[in-house]
């Protein structure tokens, strides 16, 4: 029974020594780190080039997107709690964290959605001029990056009360943990260069 599990887990190894898996997610998120990294350039070149208002610092609102950058941030938080249970096996504890950070992460896109209402109703959409269309194409993708996130914590979550969530199993969660800590890092550069270096008021010239 060893010697076929050492072979079985030999199969699923790399060159690399890694999981097979845990390969391919740091592969996927470096690619991502290049398509997140491309809209952030096209959002500093426009944020400021827009010919009609409303411009950055006239209508972003950095109490609210702070209350929710801290909501995400603590998801992150419960993601690495939901692993440790998963690891000791407790798997009460690890459905609940699951099921918290995916909580978290639902209250977050309330937040966001709330915030893309306010700007609609105070005149800025995609449409309304080029801080507009780069604002919400990389907000936007990151609310979905976060949506599918969700998707995939219920989907551990449930999966939980019809197989539980073994030890073995743990490997699953931290390849979730790892997308989900990937969301949050690109967050908190998207809250920093947006909504906190984005805001300021641009020298009068």
């Amino acid at each position: 029974m060893t010697t076929n599990t050492t072979a079985h887990e030999s199969h699923l190894a790399t060159t690399t020594g890694l999981d097979h898996r845990k390969l391919l997610m740091w592969l996927f998120l470096a690619s991502e780190c290049l398509f997140f990294g491309a809209l952030i350039a096209t959002f500093l070149l426009y944020k400021d080039a827009s010919v009609v208002g409303p411009k950055p610092h006239e209508i972003l609102n950095i109490p609210v997107t702070s209350t929710s950058t801290f909501v995400l941030l603590t998801s992150s938080l419960a993601m690495v709690l939901a692993l440790a249970a998963v690891q000791r096996s407790d798997v009460v504890s690890a459905r609940f964290w699951i099921f918290a950070t995916a909580f978290l992460g639902a209250t977050f896109l309330g937040f966001q959605v709330y915030e893309f209402y306010e700007f609609v109703i105070h005149g800025l959409t995609p449409k309304t001029n080029v801080f507009g269309a780069s604002f919400f194409t990389l907000t936007g993708f990151h609310g979905a990056h976060v949506t599918v996130g969700v998707i995939w914590l219920m989907s551990l979550f449930f999966y939980s009360f019809k197989h539980g969530l073994p030890a073995e199993k743990s490997l699953d969660v931290e390849l979730m943990g790892l997308y989900w800590h990937f969301v949050d890092i690109v967050w908190v550069v998207i809250f920093t260069v947006v909504y906190l270096i984005g805001s300021l008021e641009p020298p009068a010239t």
